[in-house]
């Protein structure tokens, strides 16, 4: 695990208290990117938490976007994210 994955990861563990959360760094395959050269990462993640009960899923990317602050301006270039609350996560 990265440095970066593992900041990320102890950000939305104290933001968001997910029941699940699964973080894949993608920036090994977007080498020569603009935003890669300037030094942020790109990352994917699965995010499962009561956190985005009751929210539609712009609310939630808003609240992880909020949570993640400061890592977006300097360590994360790109984060694509799957955010679900545990039944949709439980569910088939």
């Amino acid at each position: 695990m990265t440095d970066r994955v593992e900041k990320i990861r102890n950000t939305l563990e104290a933001g968001l208290a997910p029941v699940h959360l699964e973080i894949v760094d993608d920036s090994h395959a977007h080498a020569g990117h603009a935003g890669a050269a300037s030094g942020g990462g790109h990352f994917s993640a699965l995010i499962v938490s009561t956190a985005f009960e009751g929210k539609n899923p712009v609310q939630r990317h808003q609240l992880v976007y909020r949570t993640l602050g400061e890592l977006l301006r300097a360590d994360i270039h790109a984060f694509s994210m799957k955010a679900l609350t545990p039944a949709e996560f439980q569910s088939p």
